[in-house]
């Protein structure tokens, strides 16, 4: 397997990452579908009228417990950090109930990723601010449990992304420097986390990121499939 000429030219002394940090959502799979039905289930079950897919493309990238404060305040985001628990949790009892029903139902790869993944055979780690609960059921009904040396999920340590904690907690984990690492996400809050933690970065341009264009975010790189890094 080779690297495309530009990260061959940065990671120059080895050819090449030697540990690959992957986003889940927006990066290798195309979640919206299940989670705005899991979202506009919860808002029914509540007695408030649904959000549909689009609204909730944008409030994904924090985790289940901010999409659902987005949800519950309509996208505003100060009323979303600022909404008491009290009010949460309800609404979250109903969303685990139908995100657990719906998760395999819509669910799928972006072109080139399964691919992708067979030919790229360097360790990778997934890291995703989906809940543990969510993502291990989901990565086996994609077949995926052996893609990846280490899953962490955004309820293992006591920060997610944008945190660097995560990558950084991989590194250490697999034995790698920050600078023989690559980050590769679709939102801002992987590139954010990448910066932090002295990591290079490539964004996917078909993800979520909050509605926003990911070059704004200023990865390293930008593809358009995952296959391009590939040489």
């Amino acid at each position: 397997m080779r690297w495309n000429a530009a990260l061959s030219a940065h990671f120059t002394a080895a050819g090449g990452p030697q540990l690959l940090l992957l986003d889940l959502d927006g990066t290798l799979i195309d979640s919206v579908p299940d989670l705005a039905a899991a979202t506009d289930a919860m808002l029914a079950g509540l007695g408030r009228a649904v959000a549909g897919s689009e609204k909730v493309s944008h409030w994904i990238g924090n985790g289940a417990d901010m999409l659902i404060r987005r949800a519950l305040c309509e996208g505003d985001e100060q009323a979303a950090v600022a909404l008491a628990e009290e009010h949460v949790q309800p609404a979250r009892a109903l969303f685990d109930q139908a995100y657990l029903n719906t998760l395999h139902h819509a669910t799928g790869a972006y072109p080139g990723v399964s691919e992708w993944l067979q030919q790229v055979l360097i360790p990778k780690v997934l890291i995703t601010n989906k809940p543990r609960l969510f993502t291990l059921p989901l990565l086996q009904s994609l077949g995926w449990e052996d893609y990846f040396v280490q899953v962490l999920c955004g309820d293992d340590l006591a920060e997610k992304k944008p945190s660097a904690m995560p990558l950084l907690h991989a590194c250490q984990t697999q034995n790698v420097t920050p600078q023989q690492a690559l980050m590769i996400g679709d939102s801002r809050n992987d590139i954010q986390a990448a910066k932090a933690a002295g990591i290079a970065s490539v964004a996917v341009t078909y993800g979520y990121n909050h509605g926003e264009d990911i070059h704004s975010a200023r990865p390293d790189w930008v593809v358009d499939n995952l296959l391009q890094l590939l040489g």
